[in-house]
């Protein structure tokens, strides 16, 4: 009804059958108050308890100080604070005093002590080396075609860019997230010498046989693992959300994309490979691991169970809580426990875990948490007997963070080369990072024709 009828130009049957279709439309407004006030509280979801990402979390808002009129004065910092010392400098400079300040006499060096030890340090001017290489040519004293002296090895003709230059051009687009217009700039400023962005991507082909070779070379030695964690999380090319899978172990790291996010992708990974220990989320294709076990996440299971006790879950939730941050405490201090204590402590956290699932908790959240946790009782321990294994799965977390935020600040890729070279790049720097190198060495040795691209493990 858009609005009231006339009520005086009705007849007394019309007001009649007004009034009980008004009452009935109050009865079924009442009815659907009562379903939503008797449903459970729903706690908004955040980032501190699910996959919503902190930009999505709504933070508090701060009352303004109040206005003094005076100016804030400098922080002097704490006590200890400070960069520390660089381990080799290059020069040491000894200042010290040859006569008093104050009465002009002579002072010993052997009565003077250290009074402040610091660095100061200076960016060495950036000059690029251009080499120019002259071909000349000359007739066939035999009358066949001119003859044309060979170049050395890497000075063909081609892009202007040579091999440091493609290296220092791949770590600055890929891993600070910089595009190609100002990649250029960049170099063109530092260097001196103009580079535009075509001879840029001119020169990045050239280096996506030797990357593809190295992480062909890594998922080699990744299927030989006995121990792999896993991650995924999305990604943007040319409006679609494809996935980017990551698969690691402590010594190497392999990052894929992929329009799919179900476990054909593992396999495909993988191959016939099966290894010992799987450590990932609860996501369904990760049940369909081809390991021989599954360590569950402990971050994700602390996670969820965040969300129930947010719910207002007073029984499973904070008794599950309180065993996953005892877990914690337990593995950290593991390697300084005897055999026996560590032998004590996982009777002592069977029993918690027993208590725990005979508990009967009435909110919904809090029974939907206890029978899923029930389904994987078995899978949630195994690194309390295994010291090689992660309670959770933050390394892959980690590895796979800085897509995520390559895709935030680029948007996505416009074609599935430009994906598929950022996955190469991403394995190549997150393995280069577990062997201690930066990320300009790890591709570095990754565009070396000769040698392997890290030592073997």
């Amino acid at each position: 009804m858009a609005k009231l009828p006339e009520v005086e130009r009705l007849s007394a049957s019309e007001k009649d059958a007004l009034m009980a279709a008004r009452w009935a439309e109050v009865q079924r407004l009442n009815a659907r108050r009562s379903v939503l006030e008797a449903k459970p509280h729903e706690p908004r979801k955040e980032a501190h308890h699910s996959s919503v990402p902190p930009s999505h979390t709504p933070t508090a808002t701060l009352p303004a100080a109040p206005r003094t009129g005076t100016r804030r004065e400098a922080s002097g910092g704490r006590a200890g604070g400070g960069r520390p010392l660089h381990p080799d400098p290059d020069q040491v400079i000894m200042a010290q005093a040859k006569t008093c300040p104050h009465g002009g006499g002579a002072v010993q060096a052997h009565a003077q002590h250290p009074h402040a030890v610091y660095d100061t340090i200076e960016w060495p001017p950036i000059t690029p080396v251009v080499t120019r290489v002259e071909q000349p040519a000359g007739p066939c004293p035999h009358g066949g075609p001119s003859d044309v002296a060979p170049v050395p090895v890497g000075m063909e003709p081609g892009p202007p860019c040579g091999a440091s230059s493609e290296s220092l051009a791949l770590d600055r687009r890929y891993p600070p997230a910089i595009s190609d217009a100002r990649l250029s700039a960049l170099c063109t400023q530092m260097c001196g010498v103009p580079i535009s962005d075509g001879a840029l991507a001119n020169r990045f082909p050239r280096a996506n046989t030797r990357v593809g070779d190295r992480v062909a070379a890594l998922l080699t030695r990744l299927r030989r693992r006995r121990l792999i964690c896993r991650a995924a999380t999305g990604a943007r090319v040319n409006g679609h959300t494809p996935w980017e899978w990551v698969c690691q172990k402590t010594e190497v790291c392999v990052q894929v994309m992929r329009s799919s996010r179900g476990h054909g992708v593992i396999r495909d990974m993988l191959g016939d490979h099966r290894p010992t220990i799987w450590v990932a989320a609860l996501y369904s294709a990760q049940r369909h691991h081809p390991a021989e076990d599954w360590q569950v996440c402990w971050a994700h299971q602390l996670r969820d169970g965040q969300l129930a006790l947010d719910a207002g879950d007073p029984v499973f939730a904070p008794r599950m809580k309180a065993v996953l941050l005892r877990v914690f405490a337990l593995h950290q201090r593991r390697d300084t426990l005897a055999t026996s204590t560590r032998y004590q402590d996982r009777c002592d956290l069977q029993r918690r875990l027993d208590r725990c699932f005979a508990s009967q908790p009435t909110n919904p959240h809090g029974r939907r948490l206890q029978t899923r946790d029930t389904k994987l009782r078995d899978h949630l321990c195994w690194f309390l007997e295994d010291a090689s294994l992660p309670p959770t799965n933050n390394s892959s977390e980690q590895a796979i963070r800085m897509s995520t935020v390559f895709r935030k600040v680029t948007h996505g890729f416009r074609a599935d080369w430009g994906r598929d070279r950022f996955a190469a790049v991403r394995s190549v720097v997150n393995t280069g990072k577990r062997h201690g190198l930066s990320a300009f060495q790890a591709i570095q040795r990754a565009l070396s024709p000769v040698g392997s691209l890290f030592d073997p493990g």
